[in-house]
């Protein structure tokens, strides 16, 4: 095939890319491809599945003039901040230029690079493939997401705790995998040069347009802040709970990437954690609009000499973005929630109806997932199912009176409230059979969560919580 592979990046900020290259793989074999993205992107899938396509998936027949390399940056993790992080088991093979611009064609598990701090640089097939199911749910549940093109096993074991398991190599593409850690990177080493080429090329990137605003680093900034604000709310509005919200991973773009340690609620418990690192609830799903703020801080410091001359009045510009936050959050829940419920984004006491509702959601602890379809139901006037989910139910009447006396639309809630997430029990379900060589249960699950709104006659199990005994220290690990 007749491809071309962009070093843009590369080319860019030098100082943030060491060159790298991809481990071998004995016998390698493709698991899964993701046509649909691979039309998109201008590949051919015949190819891509051919041995040949393999290996360039695998970053080993690249074409001519190609220049992968490990990405630097830095970050907060968990609150600690470390000033040389980077790309220990990640390539990226370079850039794909479509007709919605350049996307980053990047490896994850391809083997050691000159950032893998004593890590073997791989990773196991059930992580891979966690990340392949659940970017594909969110990119159809239409939240901004980096994608999954593919996953292959390379014939290597990898040792984790829990033994030998398959190694594997994700195949992601992004709008770019510029983050919060990147601009870290670049004040932290002081240098001025390359924190404003930095900023240069993120516009050029995501916004080019703000390259002619009257205050361009500033404008990006405002922009990236509007942008996670209205992720965090989509994030919420689904019950997503990511799990490692590090500032390395924040992206300028606004895409949800790394989705390592990631699951969806069941119960509504705001204080739900099921990362087996977040030992003290950083990440938990309430928390996660106030961290992606604190994430957002950080980078207004990054910027700040580029915001101003003079430092007080960069940190002024700086708040002043960085408190617009909340509004750009609480409008976007507004939306999400108002969507969610059937009803107009101006109704009078949208807010109150809203906090009112979820005040409910936790007392009652019911699912999240399948209260909003049930509620639908409520909505063509049959409101058994939704009662019959609680015991709350004088709170749950006196609310339902409020809201049923908007006469919300029930068409457009069934537009708004998905069926199928990814289950965490059907996620564990699916990785492990996969694990062993069934790769059915996945297939399966990977259809109906890309197809969230629409019920699978003989698929009730998609749409069903996990069993109680299931959640009972149910935890999620990031693979590494």
């Amino acid at each position: 095939m007749d491809l071309t592979l962009e070093h843009d990046f590369a080319d860019n900020l030098p100082a943030l890319a060491l060159d790298a290259s991809a481990a071998p793989a004995p016998a390698p074999a493709l698991v899964v491809l993701n046509e649909e993205l691979a039309a998109d992107l201008g590949l051919d899938v015949d190819w891509l599945r051919s041995d040949e396509g393999v290996q360039f998936l695998l970053g080993h027949a690249l074409p001519e003039g190609a220049h992968p390399v490990a990405m630097v940056y830095s970050g907060h993790q968990f609150g600690g901040f470390s000033p040389r992080l980077g790309d220990g088991r990640a390539l990226l093979l370079g850039e794909l230029r479509t007709t919605q611009g350049l996307r980053d064609l990047h490896l994850k598990g391809s083997g050691p690079t000159p950032l893998s701090r004593g890590g073997d640089g791989l990773a196991a097939l059930g992580p891979m493939l966690r990340e392949y199911l659940v970017s594909e749910a969110m990119h159809a549940l239409g939240i901004p997401t980096t994608r999954s093109l593919a996953v292959l096993t390379t014939g290597q074991e990898v040792l984790r705790e829990e033994g030998a398991l398959p190694g594997a190599v994700l195949v992601r593409v992004a709008s770019s995998h510029l983050r919060v850690g990147s601009f870290q990177y670049a004040r932290a080493a002081d240098d001025m040069m390359l924190l404003t080429t930095l900023t240069r090329y993120a516009m050029q990137r995501h916004h080019p347009d703000a390259v002619h605003a009257e205050h361009p680093p500033l404008e990006l900034f405002e922009r990236v802040v509007a942008a996670q604000a209205r992720l965090v709310a989509q994030w919420l509005s689904v019950g997503f709970v990511h799990g490692v919200m590090n500032t390395d991973n924040m992206t300028i773009s606004g895409e949800t990437i790394d989705y390592g340690p990631c699951a969806f609620l069941d119960a509504y418990r705001p204080q739900t954690v099921f990362s087996s690192i977040d030992t003290g609830g950083r990440y938990a799903f309430g928390q996660q609009p106030v961290i992606a703020q604190w994430n957002l801080a950080r980078f207004a410091e990054s910027l700040l000499p580029l915001l101003a001359d003079d430092e007080a009045d960069a940190v002024a510009a700086g708040t002043a973005a960085l408190e617009a936050y909340v509004g750009h959050f609480n409008d976007a829940w507004l939306d999400a929630m108002a969507a969610k419920l059937g009803v107009p984004r101006d109704t009078e006491g949208l807010q109150e109806l809203v906090v009112d509702l979820h005040g409910y959601l936790e007392a009652s602890a019911v699912d999240h997932t399948t209260f909003y379809r049930h509620l639908a139901r409520a909505a063509r006037g049959d409101s058994t199912a939704v009662r019959n989910q609680t015991l709350e139910l004088e709170r749950l009447d006196a609310w339902l009176d409020r809201w049923l006396a908007l006469a919300p639309d029930a068409d457009a809630m069934d537009a708004a409230n998905p069926v199928h997430i990814p289950r965490n029990h059907l996620v564990e379900e699916a990785l492990a059979a996969a694990v062993a060589g069934d790769l059915a249960p996945f297939t399966g699950l990977l259809a109906a969560v890309r197809a969230p709104y629409t019920p699978i006659e003989g698929g009730e199990r998609y749409a069903e919580p996990a069993p109680e005994s299931f959640n009972e220290g149910f935890q999620t690990f990031c693979g590494t």
